[in-house]
């Protein structure tokens, strides 16, 4: 049976039912939804609950059950459903009679909160920074930041990479990986476990940065002069996959040698999520665009582009929304900001993070079914993996991957300028190909086939354990965990309990099965919920 190390008991209440007479309404009320709502809605399928009352990391469901849920909204709520200083801030507009929307107009309210979100921003950009309030969701702010570089820039191209989720409207999901679009490259985004270039580590990190800056100086490359490169400091609903700290830094200077504008998207990574208050804020690269959402809301809808002032290029009605002006999210908001930013969150995601981390890779070291386990701060994923079943990957078949490297084809496309032909930047003459010291493999060619049925079930087992989990990645095998900024180290070992208990429950359900999956399909590109 896989097992974390021993920890204290769990603190948080026992998953019973216990309301009263509350559970006859949750099939009901499920069975209209089935009935009613579109065949596109996603979460509602795979956590059939029905929430009545929330805080912090709880949830209670109609059925009086208690519930953990480190899904947080998708990422929304940096402090936990329902936090004291978010109904607060609420309570204060309500009681004031401010108006509730007010399109673009200055008000007190949205000139605190902008005020606390350049409080937080790196200070390079902050000084000479615009803010463009869009429609309330991550996606709107895709659009304009794209929008935004293009018009500042007279180019339409654009740069994105491999793996990535921007939104579900046509310009985000255009920068989406797996959507096509003939104005956009798409380039290869650091993969340590299934390395593009079957490598992983540095080496792999680096070849990206390499194959990346070539392919704009070369003139039969195909590349549309790009507007801008819009990229995730950790890519998210790709499988929380986070970028190397150099390899982020070569794409700014990349960027910043060629006049191309640099766009994150931090509407998952911000608000102190992934140990920093920005994402970026690891590595010290200063973005000139940066499209933020989610958490800067308090839990509510807000969603706002932040660009060097020289971007500025718009004119009136450039783009606009008529949601723009929600008082009650940019009052909650500025609060979360400030709670976040006054109570050093970020540095508590950091350290909580990093214990769940290697108590996962103590569960890791056990279990064969985990091929994977990696995040920052408290973005977490484990990615599951079909242990008797090999898979180099289809972006990089071994051996091609093999003989581009060994003969110099790749070198002499897009690689070395030294003469070498095996592709090594640091020295080596032990036969490594993975870069790394640690005795992790980190390639492509180590890593297992993804099991997405088994990562289903594992959701199914915490489900009923009383745990809230989200599923993304490639083929939807990494098992997600979004838990709030204000998690107590007593829940986060909860969490953990309850993840390895279900994962254990799982594999033995499915017996054989979760030894020898099927490979998963290619499913059309739909990506995550923004």
């Amino acid at each position: 049976m896989t097992q974390l190390p021993p920890m204290t008991p769990d603190p948080s209440p026992p998953v019973v039912p216990d309301g009263e007479g509350l559970g006859e309404d949750a099939p009901v009320i499920l069975r209209r939804q089935s009935l009613r709502e579109s065949a596109a809605r996603t979460y509602a399928r795979a956590l059939p609950i029905v929430p009545v009352r929330a805080r912090g990391l709880t949830i209670e469901g109609a059925d009086g059950r208690r519930y953990l849920d480190c899904l947080s909204g998708a990422g929304a709520l940096a402090l936990g459903h329902n936090h004291p200083v978010v109904l607060e801030a609420i309570r204060a507009v309500l009681d004031s009679g401010a108006p509730l929307q007010v399109l673009d107009l200055a008000t007190p309210v949205k000139d605190a909160f902008t005020d606390e979100l350049f409080a937080t921003l790196p200070p390079e950009l902050a000084a000479h920074a615009r803010i463009q309030f869009c429609g309330p969701a991550g996606t709107d702010a895709v659009e304009a930041a794209l929008k935004l570089v293009r018009t500042a820039t007279g180019r339409d191209g654009l740069l994105a990479f491999s793996g990535a989720y921007h939104g579900m409207t046509a310009g985000a999901l255009a920068v989406s990986g797996g959507a096509p679009a003939a104005s956009v490259t798409r380039l290869p985004f650091p993969y340590d476990y299934r390395c593009p270039f079957g490598v992983g580590g540095e080496r792999g990190a680096d070849l990206a940065a390499r194959w990346t800056e070539r392919l704009l100086d070369d003139p039969k490359g195909g590349t549309t002069a790009p507007a801008g490169m819009i990229l995730e400091p950790v890519q998210g609903e790709g499988g929380v996959i986070p970028a190397p700290d150099g390899w982020l830094r070569r794409m700014r200077e990349i960027t910043a040698a060629r006049g191309i504008p640099l766009i994150a998207d931090e509407v998952q990574t911000g608000v102190g999520r992934t140990g920093s208050f920005w994402a970026v804020g690891h590595s010290g690269v200063v973005p000139d665009v940066m499209v933020l959402s989610k958490a800067i809301g308090g839990s509510l809808p807000l969603a706002v582009v932040i660009y060097r002032e020289e971007l500025d290029a718009w004119r009136p009605g450039a783009h606009v929304g008529t949601f723009r002006g929600n008082q009650l999210a940019m009052a909650a908001g500025a609060a979360t900001l400030a709670y976040v930013r006054e109570n050093d969150l970020a540095q508590r995601a950091a350290v909580v993070g990093e214990r769940m981390l290697t108590r996962l890779r103590a569960l890791a070291a056990q279990c064969p079914h985990i091929g994977d386990v990696r995040g920052r701060g408290l973005m977490i994923g484990l990615e599951l993996v079909d242990p008797a079943q090999p898979d180099p990957g289809p972006e990089c078949p071994e051996a091609t991957t093999e003989t581009a490297l060994t003969t110099g084809a790749f070198a002499g496309a897009y690689g070395r300028e030294d003469g070498r032909t095996d592709g090594r930047t640091d020295g080596r003459t032990d036969g490594r190909t993975d870069g790394r010291e640690d005795g992790r493999t980190g390639t492509g060619a180590a890593a297992r086939r993804a099991a997405p049925m088994l990562a289903a079930a594992v959701q199914r087992e915490c489900l009923h354990r009383g745990l809230i989990v989200e599923l993304g990645g490639r083929h939807s095998a990494v098992i997600r965990l979004l838990p709030p900024l204000t998690i107590t180290d007593e829940q986060a070992q909860a969490v953990l309990d309850r993840l390895a208990d279900a994962l254990d429950a799982a594999i033995r359900a499915l017996g054989d099965r979760a030894d020898h999956e099927l490979p998963p399909p290619a499913p059309p590109f739909t990506g995550g919920r923004r």
